[in-house]
């Protein structure tokens, strides 16, 4: 709502301004200043959700038995300190699929016996 009245002002002086630059100059500068702060609200949104999706993860893997607790907060990780983690594991996956005999292993998803619940919420279904 707001956008369409930014734009119906934005139509109605420019012919009153007759499309000056000082017009011209004010239109850009405003949108400049819009998108600039767009981007950080976007930013900032992302951020946001990346943390919350990194807390679940670390909540799964304190949860998990046999889990790794090491494994709790990587992000906080300086990159080589991340590498060393990532070559760790790639050569647990590979001895894995050795083990199997197969090298670029894919497995098939598989089915679950068990009936899932379904939550809801003030009578939706999640």
């Amino acid at each position: 709502m707001t956008a369409a009245f930014i734009v119906v002002v934005w139509g109605i002086t420019g012919p009153i301004f007759k499309f000056s630059d000082t017009w011209q100059l004010v239109i850009n500068t405003g949108t400049t200043i819009v998108t600039f702060l767009m981007v950080f609200l976007i930013q900032n949104t992302q951020n946001r959700d990346s943390h919350a999706v990194q807390l679940k993860l670390d909540e799964l893997i304190r949860a998990v038995g046999g889990a790794h607790n090491a494994l709790l907060d990587l992000e906080g990780l300086e990159e080589a300190e991340l590498k060393r983690f990532r070559v760790r594991y790639e050569e647990l996956a590979r001895t894995a699929r050795e083990a199997l005999g197969v090298a670029n292993w894919i497995p098939a998803p598989r089915k679950s016996s068990r009936i899932r619940s379904r939550r809801f919420v003030n009578g939706h279904s999640l």
